[in-house]
C-alpha cells in the first residue's frame, strides 16, 4: 500500500489513514485508487465491522484534490489523464456512499473539496471544534464535483448555492446546518473515542453501536453564522445564477459575500448554479457523480481551470482572468449540455 496511505486495523476497526500532511493530505492518484482497493478488499471481509477515515497531520484532514497535478496535465497536452484522474476519485466517492458496513470519517482542521468526497459521504461524520469546510472550486474556474450536490441537496436551497457558489469556509456549526456533518467531539475525547469505536465495530449491530456513542460523545456546537445569513432570503427559487448575484448584492448583511461571488469564474458561477439544480432533480448519488465527471471534461479544458489554478496555487497571485469576466457573455450551452446530459444544439 502507498505510504501517503497509512493503513492498520484495531480489532474489527479498519483504519484508513491520509498521510500527505506536507500537502493537508490533498489527493493523489495513487491515494484514491489505495482507497478504493482497500474499501473493496474490506468489503466482504467478516473480520472487518466498520472503518475509519482521518487525516494526519495537524493542519487538517483534506485539503481536496491534487488540482495542481490535473491543470499540469491539461496544460502538457494530455487532458485524458485528467479525465482518468477525476473518474477513479467519483468511483471512489460512489463506492463510499453506497458501502455496506459503517464508514466513519472523523474529521479536523481544513476539510475541503475531495476530503467532503470522502468524508460527507460516510455513514457517521464526526468532526471537531475550529474545523474549516469548504468547496472552494469556484475561485480556481472549477465547480463543486466529488458528489457534494447530492449531499447538499438536501439543504435548502439558498444555503447549498451560496456555499457552493462563494466557496466560504465554515465551521462545524454550520457543516451540521448544511448536512455536511453529524456530530462535534471535543479534541480531548477523540483518543477515548478511536478505542470506542473499535469495540463498537466488534458488536453485533455495529451501525447502531457508533451511532449510540456518536451521540453520546457529541457536544454542543457554536451557532451558525453562514446559514442564518444565508436564511436573510429564504425561500429561494433563483432561475440563473446572475439572479442569486444579485440577490446578495441587494442585501446590505450580505455584503462581504456578494464581493466574493464577484471575484469568483462566472463560468464555475454557472456550473454550480444549473448542477444544483439537477442533483434536486436527481437525488441520487451515483447519477450525480456521472454529471460531475461530464462537467470536470467540460471545465477542465476551459480556459478558466488552468487560470484558476495558477492564480490561486501555483503562481499564488489571487488574479485570475477569467475568460468571459461576466456571465452577461457566458455561453451556458455546454454547460447546461454536460448537466443534462445531452449533445449541444447545432441548429
Amino acid at each position: 500500500m502507498t505510504s501517503e496511505l497509512d493503513i492498520s486495523t484495531d480489532g474489527r476497526l479498519g483504519r484508513i489513514a491520509l498521510n500527505r500532511p506536507q500537502a493537508i493530505n490533498a489527493l493523489s492518484l495513487g491515494m484514491i485508487e489505495g482507497i478504493f482497493a482497500q474499501l473493496t478488499a474490506w468489503q466482504d471481509d467478516p473480520a472487518i465491522g466498520a472503518i475509519v477515515f482521518e487525516g494526519n497531520g495537524e493542519k487538517g484532514f483534506c485539503a481536496g484534490g491534487d488540482v495542481r497535478a490535473a491543470r499540469a496535465l491539461v496544460v502538457g497536452g494530455t487532458p485524458e489523464q485528467a479525465d482518468g484522474y477525476f473518474a477513479a476519485e467519483y468511483r471512489m466517492n460512489a463506492l463510499i456512499a453506497g458501502y455496506p458496513k459503517p464508514l466513519i470519517a472523523l474529521t479536523h482542521g481544513i476539510v475541503m473539496g475531495g476530503g467532503i468526497g470522502i468524508a460527507g459521504h460516510c455513514a457517521f461524520r464526526i468532526t471537531q471544534p475550529g474545523a474549516r469546510f469548504a468547496m472552494p472550486e469556484s475561485a480556481i474556474g472549477f465547480f463543486g464535483d466529488v458528489g457534494v450536490n447530492a449531499i447538499l441537496a438536501k439543504a435548502p436551497l439558498n444555503r447549498a448555492l451560496l456555499f457552493l457558489m462563494s466557496g466560504i469556509s465554515v465551521g462545524p456549526a454550520d457543516a451540521l446546518s448544511l448536512g455536511l456533518a453529524d456530530a462535534v467531539v471535543a479534541p480531548e475525547r477523540v483518543a477515548q473515542l478511536r478505542a470506542d469505536l473499535a469495540g463498537a465495530a466488534a458488536s453485533s449491530h455495529p451501525a447502531d453501536a457508533i451511532g449510540r456513542l456518536m451521540q453520546a460523545e457529541s457536544i454542543v456546537a457554536d451557532e451558525p453564522s453562514f446559514t442564518a445569513l444565508c436564511d436573510s432570503f429564504a425561500p429561494f427559487e433563483p432561475q440563473s445564477p446572475a439572479v442569486v448575484l444579485r440577490a446578495v448584492a441587494d442585501i446590505p448583511e450580505l455584503s462581504e459575500l456578494s464581493q466574493l461571488l464577484a471575484k469568483r469564474s462566472p463560468t464555475s458561477l454557472a456550473a454550480v448554479f444549473y448542477s444544483q439544480l439537477e442533483a434536486r432533480r436527481l437525488m441520487q448519488v451515483e447519477a450525480t457523480l456521472a454529471m460531475d465527471l461530464r462537467l470536470a471534461k467540460l471545465l477542465s479544458r476551459l480556459p478558466d481551470f488552468a487560470e484558476g489554478v495558477r492564480a490561486v496555487l501555483v503562481d499564488k497571485d489571487q488574479k485570475p482572468a477569467w475568460s468571459p469576466q461576466s456571465l452577461e457573455t457566458l455561453d451556458t450551452a455546454p454547460i447546461l449540455a454536460a448537466v443534462r446530459g445531452t449533445r449541444i444544439s447545432t441548429s
